[in-house]
């Protein structure tokens, strides 16, 4: 197959924004190194306040922004977790991969390393994120605290898988899950929960965190390739889903965006 991305706008995002996808792939850059695709294309959501990452988060109960985003490519990882304050996670996660010794940073350690490596303080917090909380607190829950986190979560994240000559690469962002406490990581920056890639192929899920996470569900699908067709692996996890959940995965000789809810997602060979 050709050189190829797969982009998606997060688990519940209407398919209508697939247009806003396909523009962002017809305007990145591309080369030869598949992380670098991902990384650009997840850049591109992370600046569209339209999607929960980067600019357009959704906020903590405290009202703060902590965001998680997550890269892999050619047996390397790198993530980060509860980071504030920076306009595109993905690209720390990704100097996370390349320039330190570690795979994984948080909270104000990630922010120290951010600022380190040359990424200026940035707010994002969008009007949208503050009348979230405003919305949220003006709706009476007669102090019963478990009643909040019955309510309908939001759990977009944004996402990217890429081949190019054989090899692949993955990349996710998030805002997280509204209401969330703050300090609260999903699956997004977790190694083959919310993103996996090796010599076979790359994965990656969206939906709510705590369920994909307890079934390392990127790893599981990875696991399976070439087992079996990739549509036939991707449907049989996500249906098993009783919460929103989504995937998108590419081989050598296939590729699926597919979701137990809507989920927009664009795809483009290069």
């Amino acid at each position: 197959m050709k050189n190829s991305v797969l982009i998606h706008g997060g688990a519940g995002s209407p398919s209508s924004m697939s247009i806003i996808l396909e523009g962002i792939l017809n305007k990145i850059e591309y080369d030869d190194d598949p992380l670098n695709v991902a990384v650009n294309s997840v850049v591109s959501m992370e600046d569209d306040p339209a999607f929960n990452a980067g600019t357009g988060s959704v906020p903590r109960l405290d009202g703060t922004i902590q965001m998680d985003a997550a890269v892999m490519s050619d047996g390397n990882f790198g993530s980060v977790i509860c980071i504030e304050n920076v306009k595109n996670p993905v690209l720390v996660a990704r100097d996370v991969m390349l320039n330190s010794p570690h795979i994984i940073l948080s909270g104000d350690g990630a922010v120290k390393f951010a600022r380190l490596m040359g990424y200026d303080y940035y707010d994002p917090h969008t009007e949208k994120s503050r009348n979230m909380i405003r919305k949220f607190y003006s709706e009476s829950f007669n102090g019963n605290v478990p009643a909040i986190f019955n309510r309908k979560k939001s759990g977009d994240t944004v996402g990217a898988v890429a081949r190019i000559n054989n090899k692949f690469a993955a990349a996710v962002s998030t805002g997280g899950s509204f209401p969330m406490l703050r300090g609260r990581v999903g699956d997004s920056p977790l190694i083959g929960a919310g993103i996996y890639s090796g010599p076979n192929g790359a994965v990656v899920a969206t939906g709510i965190g705590e369920e994909i996470a307890k079934k390392l569900l990127s790893y599981k699908i990875y696991s399976k390739i070439k087992t079996d067709s990739l549509e036939n692996i991707v449907k049989n996890e996500v249906n098993s889903f009783r919460t929103s959940c989504g995937i998108i995965a590419i081989t050598d000789d296939e590729y699926i965006a597919y979701s137990n809810t809507d989920m927009a997602y664009a795809y483009k060979e290069f």
